[in-house]
C-alpha cells in the first residue's frame, strides 16, 4: 500500500507541474503580439532517492518546479514608422512613474497627453534623466537620437531615462520592477519601432501540447492506481 501511495503522490505532483507549465505557456501565447513582453520560463527539479540517505520517512520522489524566472533576451525590432514608437536594442529599461512607485519597461508604446506629457498606454508618465516626466511641444515635430536625447527644432528638450539592472521582476502588463544591481548600460534607442515579444509561437504551441499530454498522461496513471487498489481490496476481503 505504501509503495501505492508513494506512485499517486509522485503522480499527482507531476499533474500539478504539467498544470503549472499549462498556465506558464498559456500566458506566454497570449502575449505574443504584445510589444515588450517577456516570456516566463520554469526551471524543473527533482527530489532524488539518493538525497535522502535511504531515510523512511522521505522516501518520496516528487517533480517540481525549482523557480519561475523571466526569459530577458532581446525580442525582435518591428518597424512601425510611428514616432512616438521607441524600442531599445540592448540591455536597459524605460523608467515609468505609476502612482505608487518607479517601474521598468521594455515598451515603448507611447504616446502624448493633452499637455504634452510623454506617457505610456496607462497614462503613466515616461522620466527623463532627471527623474522627471517629459514635456514636448506638441505643435512641433521631435526626433529621438540613439542615445535617447530628444530634441525639437534642433535643440536638446530631454533625455529618457534608460535603466540597466541584472535582474528583474514581474510587476503586471509589461512592467517590471528592479532586484538585482546595476549594470553598464549598453543600448541603442530606436524611433519609430517597437520590441516585439520574444515568444516563439511554434515553440510555445509544441510545448503547450507536450503539458497537456502530460497533464492527461497523470491523471489515467492515478485513476488505474486507485482502480487496482479497490481490486486488490476486493480480492482480499474475499
Amino acid at each position: 500500500m505504501a509503495l501505492d501511495m508513494q506512485s499517486i503522490y509522485i503522480l499527482a505532483s507531476g499533474g500539478s507541474r504539467a498544470m503549472e507549465q499549462l498556465e506558464t505557456t498559456s500566458n506566454n501565447l497570449a502575449n505574443v503580439n504584445t510589444d515588450g513582453f517577456k516570456k516566463m520560463v520554469i526551471k524543473e527539479m527533482s527530489q532524488r532517492l539518493d538525497e535522502n540517505g535511504g531515510d523512511a520517512n522521505h522516501l518520496f520522489v516528487f517533480p517540481r518546479f525549482e523557480r519561475s524566472m523571466l526569459d530577458l533576451s532581446q525580442g525582435q525590432l518591428k518597424q512601425t514608422h510611428r514616432p512616438l514608437d521607441l524600442a531599445i536594442e540592448g540591455n536597459g529599461y524605460f523608467v515609468i512613474q505609476t502612482k505608487n512607485e518607479q517601474l521598468l519597461t521594455r515598451s515603448g508604446h507611447f504616446f502624448l497627453d493633452t499637455a504634452g506629457k510623454l506617457i505610456d498606454r496607462n497614462g503613466n508618465a515616461v522620466l527623463s534623466d532627471q527623474n522627471k516626466p517629459i514635456l514636448l511641444d506638441p505643435a512641433k515635430d521631435f526626433t529621438v537620437a540613439p542615445d535617447g536625447a530628444i530634441y525639437q527644432e534642433g535643440k536638446e528638450v530631454a533625455r529618457l531615462r534608460l535603466r540597466a539592472v541584472n535582474d528583474v521582476e514581474a510587476a503586471g502588463d509589461t512592467y517590471y520592477r528592479a532586484k538585482g544591481e546595476a549594470q553598464k548600460l549598453q543600448a541603442k534607442v530606436h524611433q519609430g519601432y517597437l520590441e516585439m515579444a520574444n515568444v516563439n509561437p511554434v515553440l510555445e504551441m509544441t510545448a503547450l501540447i507536450d503539458a497537456q499530454r502530460k497533464f492527461e498522461i497523470y491523471g489515467n496513471l492515478i485513476k488505474s492506481i486507485d482502480q487496482l487498489n479497490n481490486k486488490t481490496n476486493e480480492i482480499g476481503k474475499a
